[in-house]
């Protein structure tokens, strides 16, 4: 399975820390003491979930007009209405929670073009609390969709407990294809994205359902 490009770094630090450690266990464990296999054992586990976490896993992208793809893998925690003044007012919510198992790579909802990407500064509380999505660190992208004239669509980026770096490669001005790679948030982490009410179709999700990004039909636009 291929890995993203957003892993160098990680992969580079935290992949050679472990591959020393794992070798001087190994030979801990051949000349010192027979328990040493438990400590070898788990790092080389930590290794192989470190490259595991950064795969890059190839989707099939829906086909459609007006369709709304989910913007990251988890498992839906609300849909709700909301007021969100980034799209219009009144909105239409919904939250998705990426656990450490799952690929963290987020990927455009809808074809369209930037019209703002705006970084906040924050805590890291864990992202299960709601209220992680007010006060903990993030990045929201705001889109233009070209699928329903022009209809705001904004994918957040929000920091977990364990997550603290979020990556964003689109710019303004920039225009996104559905499901498209834009960014990514490292380790356990909450995306949302929100639609103006009036312009939702339909909700194709409920709260437990398990998303998939870029492939999972989070909703329809109108």
């Amino acid at each position: 399975m291929p890995l993203t490009s957003y892993a160098r770094r990680e992969l580079r630090l935290y992949g050679t820390l472990l591959v020393a450690v794992t070798v001087l266990s190994v030979i801990l464990w051949v000349c010192v003491a027979r328990w040493f296999v438990v400590v070898t054992a788990f790092l080389l586990m930590v290794l192989l979930w470190l490259v595991f976490f950064f795969r890059d896993p190839a989707r099939s992208i829906p086909e459609g007009a007006g369709l709304l793809v989910a913007p990251a893998d988890g498992r839906v925690t609300e849909v709700a209405a909301c007021e969100e003044e980034r799209v219009g007012g009144k909105a239409q919510r919904v939250s998705i929670f990426l656990s450490i198992f799952d690929a963290h790579l987020n990927r455009a909802p809808c074809s369209g073009r930037v019209v703002s990407v705006t970084y906040e500064p924050g805590a890291f509380l864990n992202a299960m609390n709601p209220k992680s999505a007010r006060v903990n660190e993030a990045n929201t992208v705001v889109l233009e969709s070209d699928e329903a004239s022009g209809v705001p669509v904004l994918v957040k980026q929000i920091a977990g407990i364990i997550a603290r770096r979020i990556v964003c490669e689109c710019t303004v001005g920039q225009t996104l294809a559905r499901g498209e790679l834009f960014g990514m948030i490292k380790f356990g982490s909450r995306t949302e994205l929100c639609v103006p009410a009036e312009h939702v179709a339909e909700i194709k999700v409920n709260v437990g359902d398990h998303v998939t990004a870029g492939e999972t039909v989070i909703g329809v636009l109108q």
